[in-house]
């Protein structure tokens, strides 16, 4: 078994853990999720016969840092390899005040098909188990080498659609938020979708009030249709029409993110038909210039015309912000992660 697939819940009805005592199970996921150690060998107030029926039969993380590749404004990009031999990309991003986030993939590849990404010319491999999903972020926690409670940031904004693999997502989710494993604020994972209207609704009747992104991108259905295929099944009257309805804490916002593509969404006419379009909704914008790749044929505004984009939207009230994108110079920026080799 796989000891990152389990809920503390869950963990207390497998057989290996029928006879031990709750607070056995506590300790072993303090070492795992608090002290980030995962050779039982090391885990020293556990009994010997405990650790070795763990040894023998509990395998905690099922995936292995492959690559790494650092880049000059300290963005790392780690390539991991599961056990069925596909491959994935996570990224551990510096912020402001030494604070971190950890961009996490949700699936090997991505079926959305958007043409800005790198990710979508892999298509769709598989979705990833909960224990891939919360193995990137005890790996990443562990590299970055963070104090036992030092805070972070989580982002589903790596590989794949999160809300095409939503239930592993909430699963994950909850292992990552439950006091006695990872113990992280809600308020600390973001979740980005490129806007599937069913699993918006579903992600508003989860309990634990997670940070909703959406990857927009263009201010009409006509525009937004050439770039995104998940728009002729979502469109954006359905979409704004849920969002309003979507049940967000007080102080909380839904972020929109923004692609410019030179041309293409980046005149001033598109940034007023933005404002219009999100009238009524608890918003901030993050406006990202295109990170170019070989395979796609857009290419990156130029900073003044992002300016002026975003201009348009700050006259009228809208906290609209230029994200610089970190590691583009090693492919591990917006829209820039893929694998090379599919499976190896």
């Amino acid at each position: 078994m796989i000891l990152t697939d389990y809920t503390f819940e869950e963990l207390k009805e497998q057989p290996i853990f029928s006879e031990e005592k709750p607070f056995r199970i506590k300790q072993l996921l303090r070492w795992v999720y608090t002290k980030l150690e995962f050779d039982f060998g090391n885990m020293t107030d556990l009994s010997k016969e405990f650790r070795g029926k763990l040894k023998e039969n509990v395998k905690i993380i099922p995936l292995e840092k492959i690559n790494e590749i650092h880049s000059f404004d300290g963005t790392t990009k780690y390539a991991f390899r599961l056990n069925d031999g596909f491959a994935i990309e996570s990224v551990l991003i510096p912020m402001n005040e030494g604070k971190v986030t950890f961009c996490i993939s949700s699936q090997v590849g991505c079926a959305m098909g958007c043409k800005f990404c790198k990710t979508a010319t892999m298509g769709l491999l598989k979705n990833l188990k909960v224990s891939e999903i919360v193995g990137q972020v005890l790996l990443l926690k562990k590299f970055a080498k963070l104090k036992e409670k030092q805070k972070f940031n989580i982002v589903f904004m790596g590989m794949g659609e999160p809300l095409n693999n939503l239930k592993n997502v909430l699963k994950a989710i909850d292992i990552l938020t439950d006091e006695k494993m990872m113990d992280l604020s809600p308020r600390r994972i973001t979740v980005s979708t490129s806007g599937i209207i069913d699993g918006i609704k579903k992600l508003g009747e989860y309990p634990k009030k997670v940070r909703l992104a959406i990857s927009l991108n263009a201010p009409d259905d006509s525009l937004r249709e050439r770039i995104m295929p998940v728009n002729r099944g979502n469109n954006l009257k359905d979409l704004i029409r849920v969002l309003k309805d979507y049940p967000l804490p007080k102080r909380d916002r839904i972020t929109f993110e923004y692609v410019m593509l030179k041309d293409f969404n980046d005149k001033k006419e598109h940034a007023l038909k933005l404002y219009n379009l999100l009238k009524g909704l608890k918003y901030k914008i993050n406006l990202i210039p295109f990170n170019p790749f070989p395979e796609s044929k857009y290419k990156k505004p130029d900073e003044k015309t992002v300016l002026e984009f975003q201009k348009v939207l700050t006259d009228r009230g809208v906290n609209a912000i230029i994200r610089k994108s970190k590691g583009e110079d090693i492919s591990a920026a917006c829209g820039m992660l893929a694998s090379k080799n599919k499976k190896e």
